[in-house]
């Protein structure tokens, strides 16, 4: 009986968190609509990469699969964040073929079709591994690298901030968003009892406290520097 509540409560708190960590995820889909409004705007990728955008839905579409029932149990909350992202990915990345270059139109192109390329390996390559665990553990690898990778590359922003004692280059929303985000799924990870969930949660959780903490000690220092002060001396 008391096996049979705990069970029931660790599912609840699962399910608020992946539902919480599916809501929070919008605040990271949307940051990029400044920049596409602006590309939109003035018909031209200008100096824009489109290269986080195709990574973006390369995670997305691996961390799908991952959660699909085919491979894992019970992370359709996984699968369906992800899905979502991969819309929004590939929304933004057709607007920037549209309005890039030729020379970039056809890089993006073949990355595009690369991404698509190396997820058909992965699904194929997996569904050709018979024992359930073993294709769980081999996608859950590749899913647990990708978003690792992921959390990482805020690092090259974080030594900005600190090299610069500036967080121009560093908005908050996205900051707080990364951190909401993964921090939802590193307990939804704990409940659901999956490695593959909460450890690299677990890091982005710990990199996006970090950048929080950074924005505010810098955003404080830089608010203090630019106060008037209240008495001058001329002795």
């Amino acid at each position: 009986m008391f096996f049979s509540v705990l069970d029931g409560t660790f599912k609840i708190c699962r399910d608020a968190a992946g539902i919480a960590g599916n809501i929070f995820a919008f605040g990271l889909f949307i940051s990029p609509l400044p920049t596409f409004k602006r590309i939109i705007r003035n018909q031209s990728t200008e100096n824009f990469s489109g290269l986080p955008y195709i990574y973006a839905l390369l995670n997305c579409l691996i961390c799908t699969w991952y959660g699909t029932p085919l491979i894992s149990y019970d992370n359709v909350l996984v699968m369906s964040v992800n899905s979502i992202g991969a819309v929004f990915q590939m929304t933004y990345i057709i607007i920037f073929i549209v309005h890039a270059d030729r020379e970039k139109k056809i890089k993006m192109i073949g990355l595009l079709l690369a991404v698509f390329g190396f997820l058909a390996i992965i699904v194929a390559g997996s569904l050709q591994i018979a024992d359930r665990g073993m294709r769980w553990i081999f996608v859950g690898l590749l899913s647990c690298a990708s978003l690792v990778s992921m959390f990482a590359s805020p690092l090259f922003i974080i030594n900005l901030v600190i090299r610069t004692k500036s967080v121009e280059f560093m908005p908050f929303y996205l900051s707080l968003s990364t951190f909401l985000l993964s921090t939802s799924f590193f307990l939804y990870g704990i409940f659901n009892f999956d490695a593959f969930i909460y450890v690299p949660n677990g890091i982005g959780t710990v990199l996006g406290i970090l950048q929080l903490v950074l924005y505010f000690y810098y955003k404080t220092k830089s608010a203090e520097g630019s106060q008037e002060p209240l008495m001058v001396s001329h002795a």
